[in-house]
């Protein structure tokens, strides 16, 4: 099915930015809750949201195989269940109801009421339900980091690294989209040379740049999904914060990987962007160090051109960009992964979250977490109010955007921005 939605030339009757994430070819998929306090699901093209439920209901998309409530729910797991083919019909029918040729729902004034809101007049909220989430490890550069780091900087990356997309199984409950604050985790850390751990907040809180793709249903139990098949089940990408409390990490992690380090906070932008939409922003990926398994082996270009950045704003002061990256610096690639994750017949449901591990690039401006960027403290960042970071302060908001550039055309994720306030205080009952 051709992807006409994607056409460069396409012009939309809506206003659009010239340098706005959202354009007429990008038509991301996202839920959120109405000025009439409706929860609904919906696309947005420049800075107007739409109701893909009302438009559904006034029969635009009537020959379109839907069911009546498809878009009326406040997850999008049903319609991402539905499968490419209707999500590539429903992104094409949106991209042809607002080019600027065609005047059925641009010269309905009625219609256009219903149908279209202002940003201020919405509230976005978590897109999917998300059943299970894996975070990766991906990164070749970042694994070597902390590796060098932690570890001897001549055997960095440990010998499973360049044969297998490393993960971890993380918690769904804590997955929050953009604007909703985070407070600092409390856990065990072991301090300095202290022999015994102590109990108390984290001092070292950390952002994770990362992106994350969200599945459709894949597979039955047992049934391994090949690699040449893997991108029919991805839905789209979000960018991803994956909070981190490093002191709780170091002390936790062996020998079983991340715990509460990782599971009190991992933050979402709301807007989906599909594989489709980026279809054109296609590259090749890193060259494999050492050779591959066959069932890990892909031919085409599997990675994507996304640049990515990293802001931290502190309380009342202007932001400042700490990061630059690229998702395409990914060793191991989404098809990779979701290979490697069902490989021993591991079920996808639609709506599972996959991150692809912090995201950091070959120079030090391009890393893609905190502890690389100032190196576990020893080389803090200066903010532009004149403070210094080494990890994220109380009051502090992280915000992390994504875009792709090609020809003239620009396809963005937005924002996902979160606050770091202090340890949970209990109100207390008079």
């Amino acid at each position: 099915m051709p992807l006409s939605a994607n056409n460069p030339d396409r012009k939309s009757w809506l206003h659009v930015d010239k340098n706005s994430d959202f354009p007429i070819q990008n038509i991301p998929f996202g839920v959120f809750l109405t000025r009439d306090d409706i929860i609904t699901i919906g696309t947005r093209i420049g800075d107007t949201a739409i109701d893909l439920g009302a438009l559904h209901q006034l029969g635009y998309f009537k020959d379109i195989p839907l069911t009546e409530d498809i878009f009326l729910q406040d997850t999008l797991n049903d319609f991402i269940a539905d499968g490419r083919k209707t999500w590539r019909l429903v992104r094409n029918r949106i991209a042809n109801i607002f080019d600027s040729e065609n005047t059925s729902l641009k010269n309905n004034k009625k219609h256009k009421e219903i149908v279209l809101f202002r940003l201020d007049e919405i509230e976005m909220q978590l897109p999917v339900q998300i059943g299970d989430y894996t975070d990766f490890y991906s990164s070749k550069e970042h694994a070597t980091n902390v590796g060098t780091m932690f570890r001897d900087p001549d055997n960095a990356l440990l010998p499973n690294w360049l044969h297998i997309p490393v993960g971890y199984h993380g918690r769904s409950s804590s997955i929050i989209p953009s604007g909703i604050p985070v407070h600092r985790p409390q856990g065990q850390t072991l301090p300095g040379d202290a022999k015994e751990p102590i109990f108390g907040p984290s001092k070292l809180v950390d952002f994770e740049l990362e992106m994350a793709f969200i599945t459709t249903d894949a597979n039955d139990l047992g049934e391994p999904i090949p690699i040449e098949e893997a991108e029919e089940y991805i839905f789209g990408l979000v960018v991803f914060n994956d909070w981190s409390a490093r002191d709780i990490q170091k002390w936790e992690y062996v020998p079983l990987g991340p715990f509460l380090a990782k599971n009190f906070a991992s933050s979402i932008s709301p807007w989906i962007v599909t594989l489709d939409a980026l279809e054109p922003y296609r590259v090749q990926g890193p060259k494999p160090i050492k050779p591959q398994l066959d069932y890990l082996k892909y031919k085409g270009k599997k990675s994507f051109d996304i640049n990515l950045e990293v802001a931290i704003q502190p309380k009342g002061a202007k932001e400042t960009v700490v990061s630059k990256s690229n998702f395409k610096h990914m060793y191991w690639n989404m098809a990779q992964q979701l290979t490697h994750h069902t490989v021993n017949g591991c079920p996808i449901n639609s709506g599972d979250m996959m991150g692809s591990g912090t995201i950091s690039g070959p120079t030090p401006d391009s890393y893609g977490s905190m502890l690389e960027l100032s190196w576990k403290g020893e080389k803090p960042l200066k903010m532009k109010d004149g403070t210094e970071r080494k990890f994220i302060n109380d009051h502090d908001t992280v915000i992390m955007r994504g875009y792709c550039e090609k020809d003239g055309t620009r396809i963005g994720f937005g924002e996902v921005s979160t606050k770091l306030l202090p340890v949970f205080n209990p109100k207390k009952v008079k």
